[in-house]
């Protein structure tokens, strides 16, 4: 990691950037990162709040279109090489509002919006298994597990029981479905450690995204961890923390997520 002494990155579904700017700049005022990335924004860039980003010293870059999807990755450090999307000339339509790509302080940061996939017997579903498979042969392609690489974002998937409450009730979920789970599995397997679970190892009820429609989800425990932190070996090995941070989904007119956050010394 080169002369790298510290990095500090948090990811956060807003679910709408614009209606949860009080969010986000509260959390930012309290959590000085070196990185946040953050998933469907649901903006179109001409409208994308970047002034009060900019205003509190941080850079941005952003990729959206209108009412869905929607990535940024958030800064006080320089974003080089920033690029979003694949390039393996698919060309599926909402790639460069799914996927934002960049480096900061050496780190190679992958910030994605996984597909949630509607139903396993939708044909989105199988667009978000060939989304994982895309996306590690873009790892293969164009990184080294060698590298310092930090991947993170709302996955919309559950790796075990352990992530979602009821588990035995969600085997035909989107978000918990076996294939799901090997798809997510098998991108962490090309050379990722889950920091959450480095760190948490068998804690249960931790969770990242409470459904709205559910009363009281937070104070009953009721949600799903979907929201991941993954990094190669040589930057996982210099990981001093991972967590998630609740009490942003308890203020006023919250996300349906909420931030997970991981640090690491060099």
């Amino acid at each position: 990691m080169g002369d790298l002494k510290t990095f500090f990155i948090a990811t956060f579904n807003a679910n709408g950037i614009r209606a949860r700017m009080h969010i986000i700049l509260k959390w930012l005022e309290k959590n000085r990162v070196d990185c946040l990335c953050i998933q469907e924004t649901k903006v179109q860039d001409a409208d994308f709040p970047e002034a009060p980003f900019t205003e509190a010293g941080f850079n941005v870059i952003f990729r959206g279109q209108k009412a869905y999807n929607g990535v940024a990755v958030i800064s006080p450090h320089e974003i080089e090489a920033p690029v979003f999307g694949f390039s393996d000339g698919q060309g599926e339509d909402d790639d460069e509002t799914r996927l934002a790509r960049c480096t900061i302080k050496g780190i190679r940061v992958v910030n994605t919006y996984v597909p949630q996939g509607r139903a396993i017997d939708d044909p989105n579903y199988q667009k978000k298994l060939a989304w994982f498979a895309r996306l590690k042969r873009l790892f293969e392609e164009q990184y080294s597990r060698d590298e310092p690489i930090v991947w993170c974002g709302d996955m919309n998937v559950a790796p075990t029981p352990l992530d979602v409450y009821h588990p035995e009730k969600k085997e035909d979920h989107v978000c918990y479905h076996v294939d799901a789970r090997r798809a997510f599995n098998d991108v962490v397997e090309w050379g990722f450690v889950d920091l959450f679970r480095k760190f948490h190892p068998d804690e249960p009820k931790q969770y990242t995204f409470y459904d709205y429609r559910l009363p009281k989800a937070v104070e009953r425990g009721l949600g799903w961890r979907i929201d991941h932190i993954l990094a190669t070996r040589p930057l996982a090995e210099r990981a001093v923390d991972c967590w998630i941070d609740l009490e942003p989904r308890k203020w006023k007119k919250p996300s349906d997520h909420t931030f997970l956050a991981a640090r690491f010394q060099g």
